[in-house]
């Protein structure tokens, strides 16, 4: 099949390509981009006035599949990140039974191939059963498929373990994508610990529950040479100490999530609205403007989304008892062109380079960039509509979303995906 995409305004990183310019898809890759391209198509799409970018690649997603499917599941979630503008995503595996094996590995891989959508790949646990006590068979995860370890949720609390898992995966040269979070010093908080949510009477997360775990990771790192990607970075000191670990040359990436650098705890105007319960939580304005400087300077290079669904039901508690996580998929082109492009932080460049050829560099995929001969994974973007966003028109089963009602800018109107349409507004 022939896709053929007019006038649109290209922004590839990989080649800093900007320009306006048609793009020609052919089965599955990038065969052409040219000023005026003639030939015939199967479809022709008319991009004017909007953005056509590499495909975006989310690090960070729950899936829930299997065992939580109440929440989300395999087709669900890809549908929602194929209306984000998703083509790649890799989902975390805090799922029941925890994906710590090659089996779980291998039926997530293959419910997605039936369901022919995006790519979806599944994270492996660094523990058997997340319990932080074990590893899990690391080498025979990858080889079913396995891109990445990570134990998202929490942190494997003991340090040695840890370390030994990173040298494994320094050899297999896979990276450790790491939940930065000191459990045994939570003592039941639910929102960040800072003025207003003590005068709401919240218990508080301060930002050393993250930070100690940071420092921790770089560190071993550095020891063992794996490459580490810190999750949902939320504090202004994480953002000093990816600046001086990638200083020194250490392979350290970072990523944001939109709601951490659009929202602060002074967005929760009721204690009872858990859809505002994050972890991390949302912080205050200081460390989201040093969030806003770290992406700015490219020393948080990566914004993911932590898409985590839950039901209804569940979210309806109290702020303590509520579990933690809201989606993103369906939200995150929108916020971040609202938030940073139209916020003078970004150019729509960088934008794109944020969304996915960085993550893509992470994972050493050969993604994020739609030149002659690459995977046609492609997003196009209408930065020209102001709306409203509307939890009742997402493809998640999740609604557990504190920007309800929020007025954005720009819109996904397609994604394609291997060359195929699969998400038309």
């Amino acid at each position: 099949m022939k896709i053929l995409i007019k006038n649109g305004r290209i922004l590839n990183p990989a080649t800093n390509m900007d320009e306006v310019a048609d793009l020609m898809v052919e089965d599955n890759k990038v065969v052409a981009i040219a000023k005026e391209i003639t030939e015939a198509a199967d479809k022709v799409m008319d991009a004017a006035g909007k953005f056509v970018m590499p495909g975006f690649i989310d690090l960070h997603v729950h899936f829930r599949d299997p065992g939580l499917t109440h929440k989300e599941d395999i087709l669900t979630g890809m549908a929602a990140a194929a209306h984000g503008g998703y083509t790649s995503v890799f989902a975390m595996p805090n799922t029941k039974p925890v994906a710590d094996s090659a089996e779980v590995i291998t039926y997530v891989h293959d419910k997605a191939k039936e369901g022919n959508c995006i790519n979806v790949y599944q994270v492996g646990a660094i523990t058997v059963g997340q319990a932080g006590t074990e590893l899990s068979d690391i080498r025979g995860m990858v080889e079913a498929g396995c891109p990445a370890l990570s134990e998202d949720g929490k942190s494997v609390m003991n340090a040695n373990l840890y370390r030994d898992a990173m040298k494994i995966a320094a050899e297999l040269d896979i990276p450790i994508l790491a939940h930065c979070e000191d459990i045994t010093m939570v003592n039941g908080g639910c929102v960040n610990a800072d003025a207003k949510t003590k005068e709401m009477g919240l218990p508080g997360i301060t930002n050393s529950v993250e930070d100690v775990i940071v420092a921790r990771d770089i560190l071993i790192a550095k020891e063992t040479g794996a490459r580490l990607h810190l999750c949902h970075c939320s504090t202004a000191d994480s953002v000093k100490m990816v600046k001086a670990a990638k200083e020194e040359g250490l392979p350290v990436s970072a990523e944001v999530c939109p709601h951490h650098f659009v929202l602060t705890s002074d967005d929760i105007t009721d204690a009872a609205n858990t859809d505002y319960k994050m972890n991390p939580p949302l912080r205050t304005c200081a460390d989201v403007d040093a969030l806003k400087k770290g992406l700015k300077e490219g020393i948080m290079e990566v914004i993911s989304t932590d898409h985590a669904p839950h039901t209804a039901e569940e979210k309806n508690t109290i702020m303590q008892k509520a579990p933690f996580g809201i989606v993103g998929l369906e939200t995150a082109a929108c916020l971040t062109y609202s938030e940073l492009v139209l916020g003078d932080i970004f150019t729509p460049m960088q934008m794109a380079a944020a969304m996915s050829y960085h993550p893509a560099k992470v994972m050493k995929m050969d993604k994020g960039d739609i030149q002659p001969g690459k995977v046609a994974d492609i997003v196009i973007f209408d930065p020209n509509v102001t709306y409203k966003i509307d939890k009742n028109t997402f493809a998640s089963k999740g609604q557990n979303t504190p920007f309800h009602g929020y007025e954005v800018t720009g819109k996904v109107v397609c994604t394609i995906c291997n060359g195929n349409v699969v998400y038309e507004a």
